[in-house]
């Protein structure tokens, strides 16, 4: 009697099971046909925001989708992106966000979830330089008088950081790496909010992506004083690359990408996937990402998961270098 009661179980769950899959199958085939909500993990205004609200526009412009933001921001971007791990995997919920979130499961004690294990990498949208920007209460102009002053009076300086494993964040680390110092990072939720502390003088220093800090550097609010990255922006020609202001090897950058929950059917992936990749094509071609410092990125979900696997790697080694202990 048991053994037929555990047999009519275990098909009666095969037979959900089987009926989810199907059920799946055929809502790809007529997706979309309800607006998708798409969840930034970080609060209005900074770079990950911009860029999944330009986004979403050129979906609406090309594709037809209704697409609506929903910024859920705290705990370094795993508020918004646990709402997505537990929604269905139909497409109807999608994670737009930065490197932070595959850093997750590295900076926190008690992650939520594991970010590759957990979610459906979709497609990489782009990569932006980062610039490290200073409080204009400080005399310095070059890393180079950074560093000096910094080695003199460690306690007197401090970096703001968008989230604790945000690419501006690594860069940070990198930065202490390549100055042999160890300089606080006090981490924010999100850019608005740490911009506003280095600018008040509260902070010394924020490293973070351009299209982020530069509006606030242009109008004088904070000093730019060097871009991450091996060449210079057409966006600010007249700031320095790190190696021309004294810190050669400080090359990060930013970049973003879109998750959806685990599971998701082979053939909704593909046709997010597409239709993500030509809306970020679109934006390049009429010169939109170029005004916000990003390069697009156009591949494949498989491209996608192996690219973010090796930052999980690099990410992982400079913690280790720093000593980070998670929170």
């Amino acid at each position: 009697m048991l053994k037929r009661r555990d047999f009519l179980i275990s098909s009666a769950a095969l037979l959900g099971a089987g009926l989810a899959s199907t059920r799946l199958a055929r809502a790809a085939n007529d997706f979309p046909n309800r607006p998708i909500k798409m969840v930034v993990p970080f609060a209005p205004g900074g770079g990950v925001d911009v860029f999944a609200r330009l986004i979403a526009q050129q979906l609406r412009d090309l594709k037809n989708y209704t697409v609506v933001v929903d910024n859920r921001s705290g705990a370094n971007g795993s508020v918004g992106g646990n709402a997505v791990r537990k929604s269905d995997p139909d497409g109807y919920n999608i994670l737009f966000s930065a490197g932070t979130q595959v850093m997750v499961g590295s900076v926190m004690k008690a992650a939520p979830y594991d970010p590759i294990a957990d979610f459906t990498p979709i497609a990489r949208a782009g990569v932006a330089p980062m610039i490290l920007v200073m409080s204009p209460k400080q005399p310095q102009t070059t890393i180079t008088e950074i560093v000096a002053a910094a080695r003199k009076a460690p306690a007197d300086w401090n970096f703001a950081a968008s989230a604790i494993g945000s690419p501006g964040h690594l860069a940070e680390l990198e930065f202490n790496r390549l100055a042999g110092l160890d300089l606080n990072v006090i981490p924010y939720r999100g850019t608005a909010p740490g911009l506003l502390d280095v600018s008040g003088g509260n902070v010394q220093l924020m490293i973070d992506p351009v299209l982020a800090l530069l509006p606030s550097a242009q109008s004088g609010n904070v000093k730019a004083i060097a871009l991450t990255s091996e060449v210079r922006t057409k966006l600010a020609p007249d700031v320095p690359t790190a190696a021309e202001s004294g810190m050669p090897g400080l090359n990060q950058f930013s970049w973003y990408g879109v998750w959806g929950p685990k599971d998701m059917p082979a053939d909704l992936v593909a046709t997010l996937n597409g239709a993500i990749n030509a809306a970020v094509q679109s934006l390049a071609e009429s010169g939109q990402l170029a005004k916000i410092g990003v390069e697009p990125t156009a591949e494949t979900p498989a491209a996608f998961d192996a690219f973010q696997r090796a930052y999980l790697k690099k990410g992982e080694e400079l913690l280790k270098a720093a000593k980070f202990e998670p929170t």
